[in-house]
């Protein structure tokens, strides 16, 4: 089942789709993570379907389909097609947090401003946490997750770099007298770079569990302005959804309704290009992230 969340009669509703062409509203239900919270929203759902308020989706006005998740992961250089750029990394995934102020539902405007710099898209299967957890086992990884959505984890190249800091790090060092040694090192933090306003474009539907079999075998397209600039897969992401759920909870409680983003598809097209070499800042335009299975997330670019 595919649901998501938009504007309805002054308020926020989830919709359920029916077909390509239009949506049911689902009573009661304000945002996605409602549905996550209650275990007879199948039931509702049926009954909305049966008989419910119908809605054209080319009318809809989308939100985020989890409006306030409580952390959005996102998974570092998770993608096969980065392993001639990594010269050094850890052997386990990484991460950082996206803020959820940060995201902004399906056709809504990504806001560029000058100061921003180059921005550039990137384009990441989600996952939707729908039971919660700490230290989860690997082989039960895959029963925390409620649904798959889409994410474009915008980033901010000009402001990474003005936020890099060069400089001697404390590193752990047991055959030294005091355990420590410095090391040279370069460090950039994410909180403007990745995380500035409207810079998570996220949905617009969240594909419930039972309809991805097969999270690794999914097709990733990124367009920018008609043209392809990504064709990647799943397939190529280094940590599965299993592993990475696991090895989060080990650090960080998950909760229902948290989101996992699992890392750009980074995947040249045949004709050429790649996602860092689409610079919004200067090109605007519209992207679009499709997902084979989960649908399509288009965003117009608004330059300030």
């Amino acid at each position: 089942m595919r649901l998501g969340t938009a504007e309805h009669h002054d308020g926020a509703a989830v919709v359920v789709r029916v077909s390509d062409a239009e949506a049911v509203v689902l009573p009661g239900y304000h945002d996605v993570s409602d549905a996550i919270a209650e275990p007879g929203w199948r039931d509702a759902a049926a009954d909305a379907l049966r008989g419910g308020d119908r809605v054209p989706i080319s009318e809809l006005s989308w939100l985020p389909p989890v409006r306030r998740p409580g952390k959005v992961l996102c998974v570092a250089l998770n993608n096969s097609s980065n392993a001639d750029r990594i010269m050094r990394g850890p052997s386990t995934p990484a991460m950082f947090v996206k803020p959820s102020s940060s995201l902004v539902g399906h056709r809504r405007p990504i806001v560029v401003k000058e100061k921003y710099g180059r921005v550039h898209p990137e384009p990441e299967l989600t996952v939707v946490i729908g039971r919660g957890g700490s230290d989860i086992p690997v082989d039960d990884a895959l029963g925390h997750v409620f649904g798959y959505t889409i994410i474009n984890d915008l980033t901010s190249p000009t402001m990474r770099d003005d936020d890099t800091f060069h400089y001697r790090a404390i590193h752990p060092d047991p055959g030294s007298a005091d355990g420590i040694r410095y090391v040279d090192s370069w460090v950039s933090y994410p909180a403007r770079y990745k995380g500035a306003d409207t810079f998570g474009p996220l949905g617009p539907w969240v594909v419930t569990a039972d309809e991805i079999p097969d999270p690794h075998a999914l097709r990733i397209t990124c367009v920018h302005d008609g043209r392809l600039v990504t064709e990647d897969s799943t397939a190529n992401l280094r940590f599965s959804v299993a592993e990475v759920v696991s090895f989060a909870s080990g650090y960080l409680t998950l909760e229902p309704g948290d989101l996992i983003a699992m890392g750009t598809a980074l995947k040249r097209s045949a004709k050429g290009g790649a996602v860092q070499n689409v610079d919004l800042a200067r090109q605007g335009g519209v992207i679009e992230v499709t997902i084979e299975g989960i649908g399509t997330l288009s965003n117009p670019v608004e330059r300030r």
